[in-house]
């Protein structure tokens, strides 16, 4: 059992990314000395219903830009955080954070440290953080820069800057790279296919599985060969609702899956890499 001291604001944290019980939170992340991803995984292998720590939920606040170069070829989210709704829905609070992302396509930027490098009217970007931070009062900062290069990259925005995508095809594909684009804003797929989702991520879920099954007494008398075997459809039906391929389309009829969408528009295109940030 725990000593470590659990706090009301970490219960309600876990609450808030699982929607379980207050004392089921409580429960979780005493058995797991406090800590906040292993006590989702502990949740889960209760076998309650509960999403997964996700690694584009960057901010509560802010605004987030996607944006690519004038030839399609690269593409940039942007991050920039704020303490309070009322600042990210300012326009000049949005101009700001439009203006960091132009400063990232212009100077061709990388990285986070090259983009806080960067020059806009002869000031670095760092420096005007700074000065937006004195003028609103707030703690404000760039929490996130990620970049895709790819023959051809799409990018979307959702929620009145709340969310950015960014697809990597393998071919001009503007009107299909949208759709694919607003696909993953809406099913926030894992990887883009089976065969992409991190080997560390397989075996959580096999893991999870596993757990789950060992609890249910219809499992009782179950050898390991046979769990693993269960496990392994478990696997596979992960596989069919969080890699984006395999997803049912939601702009498509009946069951037509993200993969059939992509032949249907070019037998020859394809997603080669994507990524999603979201605020919240």
């Amino acid at each position: 059992m725990s000593t470590v001291a659990i706090s009301a604001t970490e219960i309600n944290k876990l609450r808030q990314a699982t929607g379980a019980g207050m004392m089921d939170c409580r429960k979780a992340l005493t058995e797991t000395n406090g800590d906040f991803e292993a006590a989702i995984d502990w949740l889960r292998k209760q076998g309650q219903k509960v999403a997964a720590k996700r690694s584009d939920r960057e901010a509560k606040e802010g605004v987030v830009i996607a944006k690519t170069t004038s030839d399609n070829k690269s593409g940039i989210i942007v991050c920039v955080s704020c303490e309070t709704d009322f600042v990210s829905k300012n326009s000049d609070f949005v101009a700001f954070a439009q203006s960091i992302a132009d400063a990232a396509i212009k100077n061709n930027v990388k990285t986070l440290e090259e983009l806080n490098a960067s020059a806009i009217d002869q000031s670095t970007v760092a420096d005007l953080v700074n000065d937006k931070l004195a003028t609103i009062g707030e703690k404000i900062g760039i929490t996130k820069f990620v970049r895709i290069d790819a023959p051809y990259v799409a990018s979307y925005i959702h929620g009145a800057y709340r969310m950015g995508v960014l697809v990597g095809l393998n071919k001009d594909a503007a009107e299909t790279g949208k759709n694919v684009a607003m696909q993953i804003a809406a099913m926030n797929p894992v990887a883009v296919d089976a065969d992409s989702v991190p080997a560390e991520t397989i075996e959580r879920e096999r893991n999870i599985a596993i757990e789950q099954m060992k609890q249910d007494p219809r499992m009782a008398g179950k050898t390991d060969d046979m769990l693993a075997k269960i496990a392994q459809g478990k696997l596979n039906a992960f596989f069919k609702e969080q890699t984006l391929l395999a997803q049912v389309f939601v702009k498509g009829e009946g069951n037509e899956s993200v993969a059939d969408y992509l032949k249907k528009e070019d037998k020859d295109l394809k997603v080669i890499e994507f990524v999603r940030v979201a605020l919240g």
